[in-house]
């Protein structure tokens, strides 16, 4: 349990705007895509881990209220026995009793442990959901840039191949070469300008997903809206 933990934490941890960095430079989305298939993958994890670690929460619960049930007969047993003058009844029930109570100790010991681990699993879980849900949330914009960034590498490809051809010493092609290129810078503008948008919505969307992320949390420890 504790690998999975220190996996699903190298993934929360994760700089988004890195990962978005790293997608642009290389000209590919691989790098978000594997993020996403990891999230996926350790989502399914956790979920299974949880519902495995809740279940054990839910059989410790009924094990130490059975355990508490026994002793409060005993002890009311006990005082019945003393006050009947019934001494070795009320020895051989108290003897019992020491015997329940430490197997009630044993299993709220282990009840704490296991809630203190089902917590961890739904905090990791709640976290990476968030992370997760940003990302997506980005992965259209990021696509929309790398089409900007090729877009862009063909303009000036062409207004490359413009310049040679303006240099040809024909007044009339200089005069359609310079055209063109204005045509092209002003496409090559209005490309800057989206890709611009995008960058300025990318960073509003990654701050937000990490505001709702906190706020989740928030709800979470107030119980607000759990079932």
């Amino acid at each position: 349990m504790a690998s999975l933990l220190e996996k699903v934490q190298t993934l929360i941890s994760a700089n988004l705007h890195s990962l978005v960095d790293n997608a642009l430079k290389a000209n590919s989305m691989a790098v978000i895509d594997q993020y996403i298939r990891d999230v996926d993958n350790n989502l399914d994890a956790l979920e299974d881990a949880a519902a495995t670690v809740g279940g054990q929460v839910k059989t410790l619960q009924r094990k130490r209220d059975e355990y508490a049930k026994q002793m409060a007969e005993l002890d009311k047993n006990i005082d019945m026995f003393l006050t009947q003058n019934k001494e070795d009844l009320a020895r051989a029930a108290q003897a019992k009793l020491n015997s329940v109570k430490d197997l009630y100790e044993t299993f709220q010991g282990q009840l704490e442990r296991q809630e203190r681990e089902y917590k961890s699993l739904l905090d990791a879980r709640l976290k990476l959901q968030a992370k997760l849900t940003t990302i997506r949330q980005q992965r259209e914009e990021m696509a929309a840039l790398l089409e900007l960034a090729k877009a862009k590498e063909i303009t000036t490809r062409a207004i490359r191949s413009l310049d040679d051809l303006a240099g040809v010493g024909d007044v009339d092609v200089a005069r359609m070469a310079d055209s063109i290129r204005s045509r092209l810078d002003k496409a090559s503008a209005e490309a800057e300008i989206r890709a611009s948008n995008l960058d300025q919505q990318m960073d509003e969307a990654l701050g937000r997903g990490q505001l709702d992320a906190q706020l989740e949390e928030r709800k979470r420890r107030l119980g607000i809206g759990q079932g």
